[in-house]
């Protein structure tokens, strides 16, 4: 007489484990001091409308530190997920969430790297290309940009290092440089490479996945640099040329300007 209500128990089981697993998927943010529902947003590539529905904010300027907010429409990708497996759970294709996520390579995901599932209220991207006169990035050349990233910013807040891999782009996107992310990073003028990190070999050390997302969000066409060409740390630059230049944003230990 017990096994109905054993079936019951089981197929009860079933339901949670499914449901946390979902909900273990969904990307939330705790709040840190100074943050505003905007600046969160901007960071996910997502709106304040989106972002106050999914949390019912009754006032959307009104959050504190350590409360948690729910970002609709992204996927924070776990160790082993493949791109077919996620778009299954969110009843999408792979295709689909490549495009909404403007991948450099779809073929290429890493645990922690975030992912904007279309039609969950994400915003997302239209699928075009990189911001780049060179088109789409290889895997070599998406891990040689990470890697400048993490060796230029290591250790600076998150945008920041948004901030350094936009300004990369932003030279691509600037006649006066190479026309791909490879040869901004590989530049040399007047005889020297224009990132240190090449210079002394600091760029063979592997990225990190901070450093891996910061790029798909600089490539996603987040600029925490407000358009800047060049950044610098006024503690250890040496070089007079770049403080002559008008400052854009300062984020951390980086001074972002253009010229």
């Amino acid at each position: 007489m017990f096994k109905p209500f054993k079936k019951v128990l089981l197929i009860a089981l079933v339901l949670v484990l499914v449901g946390s697993g979902v909900a273990e998927a969904a990307l939330n943010h705790t709040v840190v001091p100074g943050e505003t529902v905007w600046l969160i947003s901007q960071k996910y590539g997502s709106t304040v409308a989106a972002v106050a529905k999914a949390n019912n904010l009754a006032n959307p300027n009104l959050i504190y530190s350590g409360q948690k907010l729910l970002i609709p429409g992204k996927h924070r990708v776990a160790p082993g997920e493949t791109l077919w497996k996620i778009a299954q759970q969110y009843g999408s294709t792979a295709a689909a969430v490549a495009g909404a996520s403007n991948l450099a390579n779809p073929n290429l995901i890493y645990p922690g790297q975030i992912l904007t599932i279309p039609g969950e209220g994400g915003g997302g991207s239209t699928g075009s290309p990189p911001p780049s006169r060179g088109g789409w990035l290889s895997n070599d050349d998406l891990d040689l940009f990470a890697r400048l990233v993490h060796a230029e910013s290591a250790g600076e807040p998150y945008l920041g290092q948004v901030a350094v891999a936009a300004t990369v782009l932003n030279r691509v996107k600037d006649s006066r440089y190479p026309d791909t992310v490879r040869g901004v990073i590989l530049h040399v003028w007047e005889g020297f490479y224009q990132y240190s990190p090449v210079e002394d070999g600091r760029i063979n050390q592997p990225a990190s996945a901070s450093a891996y997302r910061a790029v798909q969000d600089a490539l996603n066409g987040l600029d925490p640099s407000c358009g800047a060409t060049g950044f610098y740390n006024p503690a250890k630059a040496t070089n007079q040329w770049v403080r002559m230049h008008p400052v854009t944003t300062v984020i951390g230990n980086h001074i972002f300007f253009r010229y």
